[in-house]
């Protein structure tokens, strides 16, 4: 049976040059100057730190400019509040997201079994299988898909005859 896999991956190789990108910003422009701004990446998050809580917003800014240059949503980011560092500054956690919530999946195939469209959705860990008799089902199914709003970014990959 065809099918196809409906996923929320992030392309960290864009997002490292993103970063770069934006570091290199920071410590190039006048209004960054002596205030120690600098961006950090962790594993799965991303760290702002600054000497005031309006540069850590505009370093905040300038990421997000340099990530939609490389093709990159903003959806994957996760921003959090700005906190008070032990030296009077500000720090900025940003989480990426990537694989699609369970709460999520779930809305995904509800809104397939709502559509009529003769396909169904399983949810596979953090991504949902959508399987149908024939081909136009399943492309039927994308446009669906594309045309709601989940609140993360949806790429559909391993599609099968």
């Amino acid at each position: 049976m065809p099918s196809f896999d409906v996923v929320s991956k992030v392309e960290w190789h864009e997002v490292e040059n993103a970063l770069g990108q934006a570091q290199k910003e920071i410590a190039q422009r006048f209004d960054f100057r002596g205030t120690d701004s600098e961006i950090e990446r962790n594993k799965e998050e991303l760290i702002i730190r600054s000497s005031t809580e309006d540069r850590a917003k505009a370093a905040l800014q300038v990421l997000q400019e340099k990530m939609v240059k490389r093709k990159v949503s903003v959806r994957y980011l996760d921003v959090g509040k700005p906190e008070p560092t032990s030296k009077g500054g500000a720090k900025i956690t940003i989480k990426v997201k990537e694989g699609v919530e369970s709460e999520k999946a779930k809305a995904i195939v509800a809104a397939i079994k709502e559509s009529k469209v003769k396909v169904q959705g399983a949810i596979q860990g953090d991504q949902v299988r959508v399987t149908g008799k024939n081909r136009d089902d399943l492309q039927a199914c994308i446009q669906l898909l594309r045309s709601k709003d989940f609140g993360i970014e949806l790429q559909f990959n391993n599609f099968r005859d």
